[in-house]
């Protein structure tokens, strides 16, 4: 019986059984009913088909999900992802992402004064003081700031020996340790009497690096206080902030910070210490006289505009507040010394504050609470339970109160708005003062047309758009206004680059946290929304109409200079439009950074330094554009000069052959370019006052100085264009005619000189003969300015041409040990030292040094590799020398990754400046001189090694 249910081969033939698993059931019928809809498509089958289930399936035929067409129906185009595009680490919907690169407070915080007092105070411009804090690298500022903040803000108090740091509103100058960026505060605080001020301060960064934000400071600024580390004394950038504010014109007034320093660290007597907080104030006074014409411009604790602080334990006094303190304890006394007393200044404020610090410092437990009785200072048990530091922050804070005297000597001595505002105006202001506007703005006056000047422009917390940052000089601005921005490029004549703009909300900036308010008059800082789109750098905003005339503030003018480059890329070449947009941003976000596409295509920027491009370039990849970006290795910018008069007259035909120039280059005198540089001459003087200049200072003869036709490459630029050509010889009508074209000709060639492409500098360039068409159809621009270039460019490389690289000065800090590693590492990198001098009363050294900035890169690692950390340098643009070399020698060869010797360097630095720019290899003559003039080279038998 059981024989006839299976096969031969052992498979089941016999009845269908009940299956015990209901799964196989239910695949069976669903395979019956699949079975079945294929059937009613296909035309009956055989017979044996009929028996639903017994066919064998194979594994790769069985269908267990209906197909795409079945579910969508057949017209839907449907595709299949085979694989994965998206890897498995990140989430399908992402969450959303905020971007977050500042500390920001999320409400206001409690202030001991009220934000509409602070908003009233805004009207009376009188009792407004505009000040930027500036100095040396870590000389306290921003601790300073703090110290005002906690005596504004009742809540915000440091922690236990971590600096608050309140103005580091970055998290990167958080982290670094350095601000980066310069932060407005504004507060209200109190002078001696209790009388309140509304105070619009500044902190700036210390690294001279980011000394352009300091000029974006000074520019709203009416005064600065200078803040001098009284242990370390006047370094690099505290010299040279006293010459940038003498140049702006500011108010200075001194902050000797840090006076702990000298009893807690270097443990100095009392009278050694007077000795160097005099020593400081001498030596200011000295850096005030040689930079400055003004005879009163003279700092001194007697006069009030010096103070001293200490923010680490919250001291700050001038001679007039310490005075105060004594009679409020002891009443009004005269003091007469005797013939053998020491100072009074040692005998009335170094000796109690050495003793206050002495006795917290070194005997807290059994003396110090009769002392602090004495000074009618009440602590509590657990006040004199805290560490040494605190307590003495304490005690300190207790005795000395509040800046006052900070106060004091800003109102005494920085202008307000009202007073400042006619040195301001003349100074930065393009248009003159005898119009309606300018009398407005030098009134400070809040009914006027408004005028603001905005020279920074502050990112918001995630890095999408931008808020301007400026001063209302006269006018009122609104919140939701309609005004006009004019760009740094702006002219009455040609008004191309302004813009109508509608204000969004407008704020009070208290680093941190920022007030909103709806209207901001004259003498005021002000952050501006909605107007950042068509400004740069600086700006003027304006009225809409009406106010016609107005004419722009001059851009910024930096105390140093951008000299160091890098070529950057989008590692991903379809990201460009991001990493442009970027580029865009960081070039609005730091004042000095200029931002340029070479002519082979790379895009460059150009900085002060290398912390400088560091910063730069986070920003750019975390900040602005989020992508990756490959930099090239840093290189610096040259300059190309002349060092004879050239060999022969060069001239150039016009290509109608109806004209022709004549020139010959020379150097120019020693100093005359930076003379230049730095607007002690300007082209814009009328004739007599220029030759005046000319043959005064240089010893021109009076032809030469009075026919001098342009500066180049900009107004301000180190090369003259000088006509020398006589009345006798040349048609001057004729030639005036041309005179634009000309000088067009020579700003072009000049901008970009014949060696390398880089700019011309220190070149006299003499117009010796001219032959001009009489039909004016035949000297128009497009003749005569390509020609002019093309002489320009030939008398040039007449005249001996060689190339110039910047140099850097460097200031190096270090103990006596370490000083002849230093040197070490200077000679390594072409660099001299040219004075070292140990610090008065400190164990350290100053070593003053010039390095050449294209072997800058790396230096500081490097030093602090050879000094075991020990040294500390700061470096900053100073001069541009020669290279030495002939960078036309054709028999230098340049042989890959070898260090050249000197006298090749001006040819290795030519030739890698061409390759990168993508130029023929070497500078071919033909190019620049015509026929004629090759025949008479020929004729001259000049030898040149030069190739045709």
């Amino acid at each position: 019986m059981e024989a006839d249910l299976y096969d031969e081969f052992g498979n089941y033939i016999g009845p269908e059984l009940d299956s015990d698993d209901e799964d196989d059931d239910l695949e069976a019928e669903d395979r019956d009913v699949d079975e079945a809809d294929e059937d009613d498509d296909d035309e009956p089958a055989d017979a044996d088909d009929d028996v639903p289930g017994m066919e064998v399936v194979l594994h790769e035929d069985k269908k267990y999900y209906p197909t795409a067409e079945e579910v969508y129906g057949p017209e839907v185009e449907t595709i299949v992802q085979e694989e994965d595009t998206q890897p498995l680490t990140e989430p399908i919907i992402k969450p959303v992402k905020h971007k977050q690169f500042t500390l920001m407070e999320q409400e206001l915080p409690a202030t001991v004064y009220d934000m509409e007092f602070l908003a009233d105070l805004m009207d009376s411009s009188e009792l407004i003081r505009n000040v930027t804090l500036c100095g040396h690298l870590h000389h306290g500022k921003t601790c300073f700031v703090d110290c005002l903040i906690e005596q504004t803000h009742p809540e915000i108090r440091k922690r236990d020996d971590v600096d608050l740091r309140y103005t580091d509103i970055l998290f990167t100058e958080q982290e670094r340790g350095v601000g980066i960026k310069s932060t407005p505060v504004t507060m209200v605080l109190p002078d001696s009497r209790g009388k309140s001020y509304l105070f619009n301060i500044m902190d700036t960064p210390g690294h001279v690096n980011f000394s352009d934000e300091v000029t974006s400071g000074i520019r709203i600024s009416d005064g600065i206080v200078l803040f001098i580390d009284a242990a370390e004394g006047v370094m690099l950038n505290t010299e040279r902030l006293i010459k940038h504010a003498v140049q702006e014109r500011m108010a200075i007034t001194i902050c000797i910070n840090k006076v702990d320093r000298l009893i807690v660290e270097l443990k100095l007597p009392p009278t050694d210490a007077y000795y160097k907080l005099r020593h400081i104030v001498d030596e200011v006074n000295g850096l005030l006289s040689t930079y400055s014409t003004d005879e009163n411009l003279v700092v001194s604790p007697l006069l009030g505009n010096v103070c001293f602080a200490s923010s680490q334990y919250s001291i700050c006094f001038t001679l007039g507040s310490f005075a105060k303190i004594y009679s409020d304890t002891y009443g009004e006394k005269i003091f007469t010394p005797s013939s053998n007393s020491q100072r009074s200044f040692v005998e009335f404020i170094l000796e109690p504050l050495y003793k206050i610090l002495s006795q917290v410092v070194g005997d807290v437990d059994t003396s110090l609470p009769r002392v602090l009785d004495e000074l009618g200072i009440h602590l509590s048990k657990e006040e004199l339970k805290l560490n040494i530091r605190p307590l003495l922050r304490l005690v300190c804070n207790r005795f000395f109160g509040e800046f006052t005297g900070f106060v004091d000597m800003c109102v005494q001595h920085i202008p307000s708005p009202q007073e400042g505002a006619r040195n301001k105006i003349e100074h930065t202001y393009t248009g003159g003062l005898d119009s309606d506007l300018g009398e407005a703005m030098a009134e400070c006056d809040p009914d006027g047309p408004l005028m603001c000047h905005t020279t920074k422009m502050y990112s918001t917390d995630d890095g999408v758009q931008f808020h301007a940052f400026g001063r209302v000089l006269s006018g009122t601005i609104q919140a939701g206004q309609p005004v006009k921005v004019l760009g740094e490029n702006y002219t009455l004549e040609d008004e191309e680059d302004s813009q109508v703009c509608t204000v969004g909300r407008l704020w009070i900036s208290v680093a941190r946290y920022q007030i909103e308010v709806n209207r901001v008059p004259a003498g005021n800082w002000v952050l501006i929304e909605g107007c950042d789109q068509p400004i740069v750098k600086t700006a003027t905003i304006t009225e809409p109409r009406g106010n016609e005339e107005a004419q722009i503030f001059r851009p910024l003018k930096f105390n140093t200079a951008s000299v160091i480059k890098i070529a950057v890329e989008p590692v991903n070449p379809s990201e460009l439009p991001k990493m442009l947009d970027g580029l865009r941003k960081v070039n609005k976000s730091y004042p000095s950074l200029t931002t340029k596409v070479e002519e082979s295509g790379e895009h460059v920027i150009l900085g002060t330094g290398e912390l400088y491009l560091d910063c730069v370039m986070h920003d750019l990849r975390k900040m602005y554009s989020e992508i990756d970006i490959k930099v090239a290795d840093p290189v610096v910018t040259f300059c190309e000069t002349v060092v004879e008069t050239s060999s022969l007259k060069c001239f150039a035909e016009t290509p109608n052959k109806k004209n022709k120039i004549t020139m010959i280059a020379e150097p120019l005198e020693k100093g005359l370019a930076e003379d230049i540089e730095n607007e002690v001459v300007q082209i814009t003087w009328n004739r007599k006052k220029l030759g005046e200049f000319f043959q005064t200072k240089y010893d021109w003869d009076l032809l030469a100085a009075r026919s001098i036709w342009a500066f180049g490459p900009d107004t301000t630029g180190p090369n003259i264009l000088v006509d020398d050509t006589l009345p006798s010889e040349v048609d001057k009508a004729l030639l005036g005619s041309v005179k634009d074209s000309i000088v067009q000709g020579f700003q072009w060639g000049t901008r970009e000189g014949p060696l390398c492409d880089e700019p011309i500098r220190n070149v006299k360039f003499k117009i010796l003969d001219a032959v001009i068409a009489q039909e004016p159809l035949h000297r128009g621009g497009g003749q005569v300015i390509p020609t002019a270039r093309r002489v320009v460019y030939s008398a040039f490389l007449m005249a001996t041409p060689r190339l110039m690289e910047p140099y850097y000065f460097v200031e190096v800090q270090a103990p006596a040990d370490c000083v002849s590693a230093v040197y070490t590492v200077l000679a390594r990198r072409r660099g001299h030292v040219t004075q070292d001098a140990p610090i008065p009363g400190s164990p350290l050294y100053t070593i003053k040094a010039f390095i050449p900035a294209i072997d800058s890169f790396g230096f500081e690692t490097d030093l602090r590799t050879h000094t075991q950390g020990q040294a500390f340098a700061l470096s900053v643009f100073h001069h541009w020398q020669i290279v030495p070399g002939d960078p036309l020698d054709k028999s230098i060869v340049i042989r890959p990754l070898e260090p050249q010797p000197a006298p090749h360097l001006a040819r290795e630095f030519m030739i890698k400046t061409r390759r990168r720019k993508g130029l023929s290899e070497d500078v071919s003559i033909s190019k620049f001189f015509d026929d004629p003039m090759l025949l008479e080279l020929a004729k001259q038998d000049v030898v040149l090694n030069y190739p045709m």
